[in-house]
């Protein structure tokens, strides 16, 4: 193996949790048959017990604890070279109440939730806590599991090259030099690891943790990304899924899967923005831009437009400029949920009157190459991107015209636009087959994974599943941006089993 599929050392689980959510960021931008079958996807063999330890890391749950567990680098090699998947558990509160593990799946991918057990599972009702074992997981590539890097560049670390958006005019010739060089970055220093990165690879991982775990079978709650890893562990391992929660959903088409996701911005802005704008013109709002919501839309596209031909100078920030790109990508990153509505508000004055406040911190530059290598290969290994030039100008020119506030960047090309390794199998397609045992929760207005997405793997489940959808804003729905009816069904599935007959609204 190359030098990046070596042990990874332990990161501070402050700054595994900032990647994590750098990483569902630039993850948005994102039937087997050969060589290793739906069908024919082995159960995990019998393993050791796990040996637990204090997990590394400040601020976690004392309760906490920390295992390896050992997979194939390559399931089609099942007795050839291992990898370290770091696992975390908080057990049960009240054992004599204990039905099995919940698994917490990330985001990303390039999102870890090694932490979750201590961080966003302790906001889970005291049923659920009392009935599961809380388990979280550092997926394979991401530290402190076997890591990988692609050894990028400092300016290739920066979100708008990471999520790249067309240059002002609709061109895409600097996204294709970028994706290039930062292509060839990953094939240099990825090692084998990279190219045994894939969302099926996760789930047998997956498969593999609950062996360790003696579990006879797992239940799930998988956010954003960790959506679509779900629904593949309940293709590929049916029988081996208990109760599973799916919040925030990926469209889980096979042809096009993390493309598709990418495109989805243009959907997801649009849904959202409005919510923005009501609250951007709202009385009594300290950061208001504009006395009507309806003025709000013109005034940011003439704002963009401006900063396209006269950028302001912004030390310290991504590019050291404000353009009209850094001000589209933080619209995007502020619409994930109403709580960063005001970070978007006080940059649209400060250009207006053009100032600029103070430039954003970034993560730790390991952690960005990490995150961004895991990320990397997941979208560019599990299905094939287009090549060519002509492919994303098409793309690109029609969203321009039909979606403004995104300016073609959801069809832009990324770093898998010159990925050299194709996919080792095709996509998994998600299908009704299976026990009828998951619940979906979606908010109405969701910019990373919009509801017309959502309702495309509602459909592919078919009798497997029911969706709870809530008029709500906001990226991550259970005990976050949903509703108080949502987060009640949710959790009663997870503590009873009781789920609701049939496709449910929240208000």
């Amino acid at each position: 193996m190359g030098r990046a599929a070596g042990r990874g050392d332990a990161l501070d689980m402050k700054k595994t949790r900032a990647a994590a959510a750098l990483a569902a960021a630039c993850a948005a931008l994102l039937s087997l048959s050969a060589p290793l079958t739906a069908s024919a996807a082995p159960d995990a063999p019998a393993a050791p017990p796990l040996v637990w330890s204090a997990c590394a890391g400040s601020g976690l749950d004392p309760r906490q604890q920390c295992a390896t567990v050992q997979v194939p680098l390559d399931y089609a090699d099942p007795d050839g070279p291992r990898i370290d998947i770091a696992v975390s558990r908080i057990p049960s509160e009240k054992p004599a109440a204990r039905r099995g593990a919940l698994l917490l799946i990330p985001g990303g991918p390039g999102g870890s939730s090694l932490g979750d057990p201590s961080g966003k599972g302790q906001k889970l009702p005291q049923e659920v806590r009392d009935a599961y074992d809380l388990i979280g997981f550092a997926p394979r590539g991401l530290a402190p599991s076997t890591s990988v890097t692609c050894g990028l560049g400092p300016g290739d670390l920066t979100p708008l090259r990471l999520r790249p958006w067309p240059a002002p005019d609709g061109s895409v010739d600097g996204n294709l030099a970028d994706a290039r060089r930062m292509a060839d970055a990953c094939v240099r220093d990825g090692g084998e690891l990279i190219k045994h990165l894939s969302t099926a690879n996760e789930a047998r991982d997956i498969d593999r943790v609950r062996a360790a775990l003696g579990e006879r079978r797992f239940s799930a709650w998988g956010v954003s990304y960790g959506t679509y890893v779900g629904a593949v562990y309940a293709e590929l391992f049916p029988h081996r899924t208990d109760r599973v929660v799916l919040d925030s959903n990926d469209d889980p088409d096979p042809a096009r899967v993390s493309r598709a996701w990418l495109a989805a911005h243009e959907r997801g802005v649009e849904d959202t923005f409005p919510d923005f704008a009501a609250w951007a013109a709202a009385p009594g709002n300290p950061d208001r831009v504009a006395r009507r919501a309806a003025d709000v839309r013109p005034l940011f596209l003439r704002l963009a437009a401006r900063l396209d031909r006269e950028p302001i100078p912004w030390p310290g920030a991504h590019l050291g400029e404000l353009n009209g790109n850094v001000l589209r990508h933080t619209m995007l990153e502020s619409l994930y949920e109403p709580g960063r509505y005001p970070v978007l508000a006080r940059l649209i004055r400060a250009a207006r009157t053009g100032t600029v406040p103070p430039a954003p911190a970034a993560p730790p530059a390991a952690v960005v190459q990490n995150v961004t290598a895991v990320g990397a290969g997941t979208l560019c290994n599990d299905v094939a991107w287009p090549t060519s030039a002509a492919a994303y100008e098409k793309g690109v020119a029609e969203s321009r015209a039909k979606y403004p506030l995104t300016a073609g960047m959801p069809r832009n090309a990324m770093l898998c636009a010159a990925w050299p390794y194709p996919p080792r199998e095709p996509a998994v397609r998600i299908t009704g087959r299976g026990p009828s045992n998951i619940l979906l929760v979606q908010n109405a207005r969701d910019v990373a994974t919009p509801l017309a997405g959502a309702l495309k793997l509602r459909e592919a489940l078919g009798r497997r599943a029911v969706m709870v959808t809530n008029d709500a804003t906001g990226h991550d729905a259970y005990l976050a941006n949903g509703t108080a009816c949502g987060d009640r069904l949710v959790s009663r599935f997870l503590a009873t089993g009781e789920r609701p007959g049939r496709d449910v609204r929240c208000g």
